[in-house]
């Protein structure tokens, strides 16, 4: 919504009308003083002064009903050279204008403003000249009468005023400026975050689907009694698929209400996806050693991250595999999970996303990760994470 004053006076909650109405009252403080003192009064200065006055309070007036960003400036020029322009012609005929023609309260004040507008809103580029001519127009208005001691101390007064006006809009503009990119941050973030999600727990989940698929076809003709329970497998496949899309979906909306967030997936978890992991009828042996249950929770999140998207990969790569690994070993300052299989991987034109994804998950949380072929042939992941939460 466009407000009729300068949008660096616009804050939310009582304090935006407060300084809306400390504004109005001071521009009509300022004219009503220019009008009592005469300002427009003298004879060769009135139309001058006058004119370089409207133009400025119609700039002021204008600068937030603008749409573009670069209109700012231009703007902001336009008020800066018509009252530089009354100052040049002021100081050509001051032996005819009166001694305190020159120094109005309203233009001073009506052009700070537009100063602060400019300097909080115009783009980079034209915002550094068309400030410093502002803040020109500001300073030298009350020389151009001539240099002498009382329009010294109001231009002095003025530069003040003017520095403090300029310094204030360049912080507001810096610290928008950075609320905006740590939000932009935070964003990405969240998109890296939810990506990492919908790879881990949907590829994991549709893998199984398909590979479920392709063994109830292979076996349709030769075993039918062998397709109803696949089919049941798939249906309950597709039952976890939904309810992990519903788990994230609900931790998107967990900032915006009151219902706790998710607790991340734990050892349980873990152990449920080992037993729920068979390819070709070849199932996955979970081995333990430690005590594993006291693993803290966003360690154990990792550890079922690194063992879910690893028997994902199986699913996709080893299809002739004979035998399925998992251990979880857990060391005062550590834990570590490896995940064996002794298929056949098919070559890969680069490295998979998931791989790359729990390489920077492990790597953040302070921990070592490493995917490659053992001397025996077989393929082997591993993470080691520390127990302690300083890097997570």
């Amino acid at each position: 919504m466009w407000s009729p004053l300068p949008r660096f006076l616009a804050v939310p909650g009582r304090a935006a009308v407060l300084l809306r109405s400390l504004a109005a009252c001071v521009l009509a403080a300022a004219a009503w003083a220019d009008v009592r003192t005469g300002t427009f009064a003298g004879p060769a200065s009135q139309a001058r002064l006058a004119l370089s006055a409207a133009v400025v309070g119609a700039v002021l007036v204008a600068l937030p009903l603008l749409k573009e960003a670069r209109s700012f400036a231009y703007a902001g020029g336009a008020a800066a050279t018509a009252s530089l322009v009354c100052s040049v012609a002021l100081l050509l005929s001051h032996p005819a204008a009166g001694a305190s023609s020159a120094h109005g309260a309203f233009e001073p004040v009506a052009l700070l403003m537009v100063l602060a507008f400019v300097a909080r809103r115009a783009p980079a580029a034209p915002t550094v000249p068309i400030a410093l001519l502002l803040a020109a127009a500001v300073v030298l208005r009350p020389l151009s009468i001539g240099v002498r001691e009382g329009s010294l101390t109001v231009a002095f007064g003025l530069t003040l005023v003017t520095v403090l006006v300029a310094g204030a809009s360049v912080t507001a503009r810096i610290v928008e400026a950075d609320r905006r990119q740590r939000a932009h941050r935070v964003r990405l973030e969240q998109r890296i975050e939810l990506a990492r999600d919908l790879h881990d727990h949907l590829a994991h989940h549709v893998t199984g689907i398909v590979v479920q698929a392709q063994g109830a076809r292979a076996v349709a003709a030769r075993r039918p009694d062998l397709v109803l329970p696949a089919l049941q497998r798939i249906e309950e496949t597709g039952a976890e698929a939904l309810a992990s899309m519903r788990r994230m979906v609900a931790g998107l909306g967990a900032g915006e209400s009151d219902a706790p967030p998710a607790a991340p997936a734990g050892m349980d978890d873990l152990r449920a996806l080992v037993r729920g992991f068979a390819l070709n009828g070849v199932p996955a042996y979970l081995t333990e050693e430690g005590p594993t249950d006291t693993v803290p929770p966003e360690v154990a999140a990792t550890l079922h991250r690194v063992t879910m998207e690893s028997l994902t990969n199986i699913r996709k790569h080893a299809r002739h595999c004979r035998h399925v690994s998992v251990h979880v070993r857990v060391r005062p300052h550590e834990a570590a999970v490896r995940i064996t299989n002794d298929g056949t991987a098919r070559p890969a034109s680069r490295p998979g996303y998931g791989l790359k994804g729990l390489r920077e998950r492990v790597t953040l949380a302070g921990g070592t990760f490493r995917a490659e072929a053992t001397a025996e042939g077989d393929w082997e992941v591993r993470a080691r994470m520390p127990l302690t939460t300083d890097g997570i």
